[in-house]
């Protein structure tokens, strides 16, 4: 079950749960555990209590798009089809993108858990404002 969304200044620990890659960004950077925006500043972070890479169930992650390292700066080019890759401690994982929406903040459905092998990258938008969300839906491959 997902965990509610963190207290805003509240700093996690830094757990490293493994990589992920977008080849379409160019991105390769590690995974962290959790979205607060102490995790968010080092790295793109996985929503505690949402299924892990590879695992039954919706795997949330959040990053960046305008500050610091901005992993998901360029969320809106990935297409249908496009790999998004998670490698953990139990292997890798090749995710395809399957569609991508905006969502107003307050859209908790986005980190809904489901019967599938499902993912969903989020961010701010548009870039550099909170106003909305950009949402890429994710499905594992085969």
């Amino acid at each position: 079950m997902p965990e509610p969304p963190p207290v805003l200044g509240v700093t996690e620990p830094s757990i490293e749960l493994g990589t992920i890659e977008i080849p379409r960004l160019g991105l390769n950077s590690s995974l962290l555990e959790g979205i607060a925006l102490s995790t968010l500043d080092q790295a793109p972070g996985h929503w505690p209590g949402t299924a892990m890479p590879g695992m039954i169930g919706n795997v949330v992650v959040g990053g960046h798009r305008v500050s610091h390292l901005k992993p998901f700066r360029h969320l809106e080019q990935l297409l249908p089809g496009d790999e998004v890759i998670f490698t953990t401690d139990a292997g890798r994982f090749v995710y395809h993108v399957t569609q991508t929406q905006i969502v107003t903040p307050d859209s908790m459905w986005i980190v809904d858990q489901t019967n599938a092998y499902t993912g969903t990258l989020f961010a701010c938008n548009p870039p550099g404002k909170t106003t909305e969300r950009i949402v890429v839906f994710l499905q594992l491959a085969g």
